[in-house]
């Protein structure tokens, strides 16, 4: 659907999509008409343009997520083109304006922010080149330390360090860039432009690295920490990270699969345990929780009854919750605010389904994203479901992979799903009558792809045109077998399976010394 553009808007793209024309003519331009051309000069992307308004930008801020996002000469939201061209030319524009700064009596450039930016799947720009987080922690990385050498090698205008920016950006860290970001990082205080890290991503790294880094982005800003692959946390070690480092801000914390397991806890694993929750408990700005894939039973209360702030978003998907946890869920103080949740893993049918419809009815009232994957839902349980959906009017997104349910259930329950309003995002589980007959649920890795493809292809089409006949064009209804789309992870594949061969291969190598020894 064509976005309605401004005339002011359409005279912008006209002006920026002469190159040299624009450059050119820069220096008589009015200084509240940048944000105008910028936005133009991206959806163009006309790098040479974005790079030259970057360069001599007049403004005291530089906000990508408003600058944009939906203004009044263009509605459309460019925020989640992370297109390669467009941001490269600013964060060298951004080096430029340093080296080639204007007079001192010019308005400062103070604050840039990059945060605003969204990696999502599908790219509109023209060179589909997308600069996802983890390029753009790197570039950023790597301009800021070239330029400390071009500063300290060249004879600079007088008023060049003076110029001190504040660049806030989410960070993502692996093995393959943290040398230098931590580099970036421990020159922060010599050079001109500041990384400001709000949110912090660190997959694939030792946990020595992680301690050391995570201590150098300046923790009292951090409002978003990610440990999710392949950073061996336990929960000796979240003890000792919470206890040598407060985060006064945080809003959102994940954390790596198998953090906690309660099977094996003894006497000061449960004191550890109560120090933890004692700990996110000062995190008075906390919202957001993400375990998934640790072994909880029993102990949800423990964790979360400290807490001061009510959470917005909760994953304990495949955490081995029992009736106690969900009691706890549905009664405590969070259930009236939970706007995600990610339940997936758990028997809801059998285990605890009126305690589970308790806590949905609880947080009806804003849930926006709920996530039931292998949760046993069978096609019995369909009115069930619908029942308990029925208040959700502000549900955005329901995602219920790997349920056992046939074709005919999915069909009533996507008749019910066209009356949600709001509902925009919708991942279905292949049928069941399309896989052979006796499959077992969860259905493992090797047998996902083993059903009938061009019967799955059919009831497809049959699940979407019941959303066209009720005109929920607008819902986007999906069988992504491997999970969700994620970013971070497409991004760092290469690196994440040359990582997992390479654990393997070490844990092969330590079988086969053991069973040397043995013989």
């Amino acid at each position: 659907r064509a976005t309605m553009k401004s005339l002011r808007f359409i005279s912008a793209e006209a002006f920026v999509s002469n190159a040299e024309f624009a450059r050119k003519s820069l220096s008589s331009v009015a200084h509240n008409l940048f944000p105008l051309l910028f936005k133009a000069s991206y959806l163009l992307e006309q790098g040479e343009v974005i790079h030259d308004l970057v360069e001599n930008w007049p403004l005291v801020d530089f906000n990508m997520g408003k600058l944009l996002g939906t203004t009044v000469d263009y509605q459309e939201d460019l925020s989640h083109r992370t297109c390669s061209v467009c941001l490269e030319s600013c964060l060298t524009g951004l080096r430029d304006y340093v080296l080639n700064h204007p007079s001192p009596y010019v308005n400062r450039l103070k604050v840039v922010d990059l945060t605003g930016m969204k990696d999502v799947e599908v790219q509109f720009c023209e060179c589909k080149k997308t600069m996802g987080r983890w390029a753009r922690t790197q570039l950023l990385s790597k301009l800021c330390l070239e330029l400390l050498v071009y500063l300290q090698q060249t004879q600079c205008k007088p008023g060049t360090f003076e110029i001190s920016i504040d660049v806030l950006i989410d960070l993502f860290v692996t093995e393959r860039n943290y040398e230098l970001v931590v580099q970036a990082l421990l020159k922060k205080c010599y050079c001109p432009l500041k990384i400001c890290c709000v949110a912090f991503r660190s997959d694939n790294l030792a946990l020595q690295k992680f301690f050391y880094i995570i201590k150098l982005t300046d923790p009292s800003l951090l409002r978003k920490l990610e440990i999710v692959h392949n950073v061996r946390l336990e929960m000796e070690h979240l003890e000792i990270l919470f206890n040598s480092i407060h985060f006064p801000l945080l809003m959102s914390l994940t954390l790596p699969a198998r953090t906690f397991n309660v099977r094996r806890f003894t006497a000061t694993d449960e004191r550890m345990l109560t120090n933890i929750g004692e700990k996110m408990g000062e995190m008075t700005q906390l919202t957001e929780l993400s375990m998934p894939f640790s072994i909880l039973t029993g102990r949800i209360q423990k964790l979360l009854s400290p807490l001061k702030t009510p959470l917005k978003m909760l994953d304990v998907s495949n955490c081995s919750l029992n009736h106690a946890d969900m009691a706890y869920l549905a009664n405590s103080f969070h259930a009236n605010h939970l706007e995600a949740l990610d339940l997936s893993g758990h028997n809801i049918p059998d285990l605890y389904p009126s305690i589970f419809f308790k806590l949905l009815s609880h947080s009806s009232s804003v849930l926006r994203s709920l996530t039931l994957e292998d949760c046993n839902i069978q096609d019995t349980h369909v009115n069930m479901l619908i029942l308990g959906l029925s208040p959700c009017q502000k549900l955005q997104e329901f995602k219920f992979l790997g349920n056992p349910l046939s074709s005919q259930a999915l069909k009533h329950l996507f008749t019910f799903l066209c009356e949600l309003p709001t509902l925009k995002n919708v991942e279905f589980p292949v049928p069941r009558d399309c896989y052979p007959v006796g499959i077992t649920y969860p259905i493992d890795d090797a047998s996902l792809c083993r059903f009938d493809h061009q019967k799955y292809e059919s009831v497809a089409e049959e699940l979407n045109l019941i959303l066209l006949q009720a005109n929920r064009e607008d819902v986007k209804a999906s069988t992504p077998l491997f999970g969700s789309y994620d970013a971070a992870v497409q991004e760092t594949n290469n690196e994440l399976g040359a990582y997992l061969i390479k654990s393997f291969k070490e844990t092969l190598e330590k079988f086969t010394n053991s069973l040397n020894k043995m013989s």
